[in-house]
């Protein structure tokens, strides 16, 4: 023990000495989760929107008061022709035309239905669904309120029913809440893999770590020694994280903080052996660089921090099952947002757990064969 000991403090030492570690484990990651959490965020709030009303009537000027009022959506400017409407979506000056036809009022009042159309740029498959969306719910709050006034479908001895939608866990539809514990678990995975992979390739680099091979140290002492003061840091960078979200974004934390730390022990176990491999098959800083990246942003594409990976291709989904941020992603969120316990997270624990042991011997089976 007083060889690990004395390999911990060197290894500490080293982390304090080194000048450009320090910016990248305490000042880099504050700013990812202040600033991602925005910048990532699916919402719209500024949805540009051209009308093109050849019917010039009370009902055309009534639903596009309904537009305007929306706090999504800017009604920019009426045009007399579709294709002057158009040119403004080519130039990117609008998201999304809304035209009427001359009958619209007409065929509102005598048949009880009518035409509209919208027209939405739909280059960003996200942003279209998102403005279909907005689009879809104000014309339903006005064809109620076209039902009420018009054809008086609540007098007459029929029932006004008024619906109430609750939300779960999230009831103001908060985005940035859910987008904070994806980019968390983001900012913890990078410090623990990076870091790791970093120090150990320097290591090589430096000649350093062939003369440790040679001392009379064991290999786990050397192991234990790299990878338990970055596991020690990203605890620190999650328990940090956290503090952040409650007070800079409120975020809720209703599960265990028990549940949630014994999980981030074995994610790291998974990713502190996943960088000690690549420190393995790479012989400079360079290489690992590009073989962590690569890794990273597939794992992160296909985590679910940003569209759910029930949603994903079966095939995609299968892939997934050797992803560790989908596990971890997935039980983070469950735990803060939704207060799940330990059984409903067991799965993904477990799983993390042999996937972690199985890594890490790998590791360092391959790390005694390359050195």
């Amino acid at each position: 023990m007083r060889i690990l000991f004395t390999l911990l403090r060197k290894e500490f030492r080293q982390i304090i000495r080194n000048r450009m570690m320090l910016p990248v484990i305490f000042v880099i990651p504050v700013i990812q989760m202040v600033v991602l959490v925005y910048a990532a965020s699916l919402e719209m709030k500024n949805v540009d929107m051209v009308v093109v009303d050849n019917s010039q009537s009370d009902a055309s000027a009534k639903l596009v008061a309904h537009f305007t009022g929306s706090p999504f959506i800017t009604v920019k400017g009426f045009f007399s022709t579709y294709d002057e409407a158009e040119k403004t979506v080519i130039r990117n000056e609008s998201d999304v035309i809304l035209r009427f036809n001359k009958n619209f009022e007409t065929r509102l009042y005598n048949e009880g239905e009518t035409e509209v159309q919208l027209v939405i740029n739909a280059i960003n498959a996200t942003e279209a669904g998102l403005i279909n969306a907005y689009c879809t719910q104000i014309l339903a709050d006005y064809n109620r309120q076209i039902r009420a006034d018009w054809f008086d479908l609540y007098k007459g001895g029929l029932v006004n029913l008024d619906f109430t939608v609750a939300y779960w866990y999230n009831p103001l539809l908060d985005y940035k809440i859910y987008m904070f514990s994806g980019i968390l678990v983001i900012v913890v995975t990078l410090v623990s893999m990076f870091l790791t992979a970093l120090n150990l390739v320097r290591e090589k680099e430096l000649g350093t770590a062939e003369q440790m091979n040679v001392t009379p140290m064991k290999r786990y002492q050397f192991i234990l020694a790299k990878l338990v003061p970055f596991l020690l840091i990203a605890l620190f960078e999650l328990a940090f994280g956290l503090v952040i979200g409650t007070v800079l974004f409120d975020l809720p934390i209703r599960g265990s903080l028990l549940v949630l730390f014994a999980m981030a022990v074995v994610f790291l176990i998974v990713t502190l052996g996943i960088g000690l491999f690549l420190s393995t098959v790479s012989n400079t800083q360079q290489q690992m660089m590009l073989a962590a990246f690569f890794f990273m942003i597939t794992f992160i594409m296909m985590s679910g921090v940003f569209t759910p990976t029930d949603s994903m291709p079966v095939w995609a989904q299968k892939i997934n099952i050797i992803n560790p941020l989908a596990y971890f992603m997935k039980a983070t969120r469950m735990i803060l947002l939704k207060g799940s316990g330990f059984q409903d997270v067991a799965r993904e624990f477990y799983s993390l757990l042999v996937y972690g042991s199985m890594i890490l011997s790998v590791a360092i089976l391959n790390y005694r064969k390359t050195t």
